[in-house]
């Protein structure tokens, strides 16, 4: 087969299209042939050499995919040659077959092609275990997420506005909080141009946002922590604004606040397997009957990664960058 491998770390021309071998499904594992992965921030930090795939995983990179199961491996139940899935991986979907373990598949969603289910499974994994099972959004309460266009932003809106919530989001241009807004998103901020502490406060009569999803890390900890609501939860989940920061612990202790920062890839197979179980559960008939969807902005074919890291790397998109495997 051949996988987008990276020789040496480096920028969007490190991705080298290269035939490698095939690979085999292990004890609970299933073989996909992908038909399409998508592009993840996680991926672009590999590239660059400091997000090393986990011990025992795919050294390509691609932290989801979609595609057909051509092959079982011992102990897998419920799953059958020919089944169109989608699934949650710890690398591996930059490449035409990647063998996933059975408790991080999902089935293509009711109404969606088996392309169009590339661009789920890490936002809705991502949104679910951080929004809802730590975090526990409720209905009624205010959720802001920061990237409101990007894949993950675009999905956390969605899921939101589907359980109740008031939605306010961050983006750079008019164009990504028009589209946002088209979402559902209720408060719309440019955070070139406004204050995200000061509007939030505004658009809650001083309140606060009850959950934060944060994908900036130290740069935003000091203004999420002073945007929370009393009993507020602040959910990290990227640091593309810096890995240290000045957290006050008083402001914390008065808002009886709680932070959490998590990542999905190094987890254990058994916390995956439950996340992707209640994503199953909980958000897929909600993709069926159309109130949640996958946003794509655009389709590049897989031996063309580099150019698809390069519209993720520039924020060139809303939504999500999809790599379609050759057939």
């Amino acid at each position: 087969m051949y996988a987008i491998t990276i020789p040496e770390p480096g920028g969007p021309g490190a991705l080298v299209w290269d035939e490698v071998p095939d690979p085999e499904p292990g004890e609970g594992e299933v073989l996909v042939e992908v038909v399409a992965g998508a592009v993840n921030r996680a991926d672009i930090l590999q590239r660059q050499g400091f997000y090393n795939p986990p011990p025992g995983a795919s050294p390509y990179p691609g932290l989801e995919c979609s595609g057909r199961i051509t092959a079982l491996g011992p102990g897998v139940t419920g799953w059958a040659v020919g089944d169109e899935v989608c699934a949650l991986l710890s690398g591996g979907g930059y490449a035409q077959k990647v063998a996933v373990p059975a408790g991080q598949l999902l089935p293509v969603p009711e109404g969606l092609d088996v392309r169009q289910a590339a661009a789920l499974p890490e936002v809705t994994c991502t949104v679910w275990s951080n929004v809802f099972m730590i975090a526990h959004l409720r209905p009624g309460e205010t959720l802001l997420v920061h990237g409101g266009s990007s894949g993950i932003g675009t999905m956390a809106i969605q899921l939101g506005k589907a359980v109740g919530a008031r939605v306010a989001v961050t983006a750079g241009t008019k164009e990504k909080l028009e589209r946002c807004a088209e979402l559902g998103a209720d408060v719309l901020i440019n955070y070139r141009e406004q204050d995200f502490v000061a509007e939030v406060e505004k658009a809650t009569d001083g309140a606060g946002a009850d959950v934060i999803l944060d994908n900036m890390g130290a740069k935003y900890l000091d203004r999420n922590v002073r945007t929370l609501a009393v009993n507020g939860r602040l959910a990290i989940i990227g640091m593309q604004g810096g890995v240290k920061g000045e957290l006050n612990i008083g402001a914390l202790l008065t808002k009886r606040a709680a932070l959490s920062a998590t990542s999905l890839r190094a987890r254990p197979l058994a916390e995956k397997a439950a996340i992707v179980a209640a994503v199953r559960e909980h958000v897929w008939p909600l993709v069926a009957g159309g109130h949640v969807r996958p946003v794509i902005d655009r389709e590049i074919p897989m031996s063309d990664a580099a150019a698809a890291h390069r519209v993720v790397e520039d924020s060139g998109h809303i939504g999500k960058v999809l790599l379609i495997a050759p057939a």
